[in-house]
């Protein structure tokens, strides 16, 4: 039997993948600088901060409550490892960080910050519309069960 083009023309758009995310960056690389709780640098240059996330801070002279916490823990996971990230519809930040989920070993660090009360919960939109209310609901149990910063911090300094 035939392949016809328009036969291959449709294997290669199924073949490409379905998503509606955009190609923004890579889909793996490696993680060489850990910034703080949200953000992290690859190997390729590329800084890349957490989607629906927002640890407390840790800058020069700025140490907010269980921001060093957040940024051990992050650290932890990540650091010098092979990570895969997933874009939503905004690709870049106003600093022009790649916005991203991030996963190592087939975990999300995303969903296991605010889970375990490393960050809180930071929704703009358009990014993460589809994944709010599973967010939400991860903090209000962190929250009730004072994890991480709901039971160390008051106030919470990431909190709205």
């Amino acid at each position: 039997m035939p392949v016809t083009r328009a036969a291959l023309a449709a294997a290669a758009l199924l073949w490409s993948g379905c998503s509606n995310a955009p190609t923004c960056g890579p889909a793996t690389e490696t993680v060489t600088d850990v910034v703080d709780g949200d953000t992290i640098a690859l190997s390729d240059g590329e800084k890349v901060r957490y989607l629906m996330v927002d640890t407390t801070e840790i800058t020069k002279g700025h140490n907010d409550c269980y921001g060093q916490e957040g940024a051990d823990f992050n650290r932890q996971l990540v650091m010098g490892k092979q990570i895969t990230l997933r874009y939503d519809k905004e690709c870049k930040d106003r600093y022009g960080r790649l916005l991203a989920y991030v996963s190592v070993d087939g975990v999300e660090v995303n969903t296991l910050e605010v889970e375990r009360g490393f960050a809180c919960v930071l929704h703009i939109s358009p990014n993460g519309d589809d994944r709010l209310q599973e967010f939400l609901d991860l903090q209000a149990t962190a929250k009730a069960e004072g994890r991480g910063v709901w039971g160390s911090c008051n106030p919470v300094p990431c909190a709205n």
